[in-house]
């Protein structure tokens, strides 16, 4: 081969590699990011791009996939001074990567610290009970601090989740004990409630006999005062004869009454009493 010819084939060797350095394809899942001189130059995106040999260098391949953080548990305090053991979880995506590579070292790590701040933060201003009951509230205020503090490292944080809130054990010994004297309580009631109720409705009940009683007796009292009414008529229609026959035909009566009793043998009747019966006959008869 002469010298010609190697002269040939070596232009050919030169002008193959430009063309390879000067032509960048970029998979739809990257971006590149390219200094000249040592300095940021470009990003290239996914597709064919275009560089000058020599000149520009590819320094960093950056995915642009959402990525997740390894789960993170941090401890954070509430203003009733109880101590939780906070569970979390982070994705994020790089969306310009001269700032990711430019401005922070180690963004995962500075993610994660940031994340644990933002979390001791939040439940700082919160209650435990409200950090059970507004988990969805504390997630979203959490969210939103951490957007923020990342926007200058080039990160949209797609989702930041409270995965779990625990209670250390002395705290859940004590809520245990709390929970059951709640339960005591709440039983005590239920049965103080149940007592009242019993006791008003005996009440109403005695309240109704009273009354039916009352009633019993208005009715009782009106027949009497009718009886008498017809009586004191007869009286005053017939004279005293009427009311001598009414007594005499109601100690016939008791008479009547007190031979009829059980294990009465023998009856004795006063002097009084014949004369009760002698009066009731005659009148009977005079009828």
């Amino acid at each position: 081969m002469g010298g010609g010819n190697i002269v040939l084939v070596a232009l050919a060797i030169l002008i193959i590699l430009t063309l390879m350095r000067a032509v960048r394809i970029v998979p739809q899942s990257m971006k590149f990011v390219v200094e000249r001189f040592g300095r940021l130059h470009a990003v290239l995106g996914p597709g064919i791009n275009f560089t000058v040999p020599f000149l520009d260098r590819v320094a960093h391949k950056i995915s642009i996939l959402e990525r997740q953080l390894p789960t993170a548990h941090q401890d954070a305090i509430t203003t009733d001074n109880v101590l939780l053991k906070v569970e979390t979880s982070v994705f994020y995506r790089v969306t310009e990567p001269e700032k990711t590579v430019y401005r922070i070292k180690d963004v995962d790590a500075a993610i994660a610290t940031t994340v644990a701040g933002i979390v001791r933060s939040e439940i700082g201003k919160m209650e435990l009970d409200a950090v059970q009951s507004n988990r969805n509230q504390l997630t979203a205020n959490i969210r939103e601090h951490v957007k923020a503090m990342v926007d200058d490292w080039g990160i949209e944080v797609t989702r930041a989740e409270i995965l779990d809130v625990a209670l250390d054990d002395a705290t859940r010994h004590a809520m245990l004990q709390q929970l059951n004297a709640e339960r005591a309580r709440r039983a005590q009631v239920t049965e103080a409630e149940g007592k009242k109720r019993a006791v008003e409705l005996n009440a109403d009940a005695e309240l109704y006999a009273a009354e039916q009683n009352a009633k019993a007796r208005r009715v009782l009292a009106d027949a009497e005062a009718y009886a008498t009414g017809v009586i004191a008529a007869a009286i005053k229609e017939n004279g005293l004869e009427a009311a001598q026959y009414q007594v005499a035909l109601k100690q016939v009566e008791a008479l009547t009454a007190v031979g009829s009793g059980e294990g009465k043998q023998l009856v004795i009747v006063p002097a009084a009493a014949l004369d009760a019966f002698a009066n009731a006959f005659g009148m009977l008869k005079g009828k």
